[in-house]
């Protein structure tokens, strides 16, 4: 399946390749050179994505950990985890990210 990125993204691969690459570099080695598993690793850096309520970081980590074989109910718990740390609304911001990164219909 080809992965479809945000525009932005391209745009910033096309103007600034080197420095996406050693990013994106960067990311693989920190999850490569740990002891957690890759699934746990995204759902890990989904739960930080959703702190900072970065949408687009929510819905890319959401994908890879389903990837990577988190099940939906992994990721939502994950989320749902930081409700005493992040508050409530920025939980369900994150649910309502996971949910329209999942293609289902609302």
């Amino acid at each position: 399946m080809e992965r479809k990125f945000p525009e932005w993204y391209d745009k910033i691969r096309e103007e600034h390749r080197e420095y996406l690459d050693a990013v994106e570099k960067l990311g693989e080695t920190v999850r490569k050179t740990g002891p957690l598993d890759e699934k746990t690793s995204h759902l890990i850096q989904l739960a930080g994505a959703a702190a900072i309520r970065s949408e687009g970081a929510v819905h890319s980590h959401a994908r890879r950990a389903r990837d990577a074989g988190a099940s939906t109910e992994e990721i939502c718990h994950t989320i749902l985890l930081l409700t005493s740390t992040i508050g409530f609304p920025a939980v369900s911001a994150a649910l309502s990210w996971v949910h329209d990164s999942s293609g289902a219909k609302k």
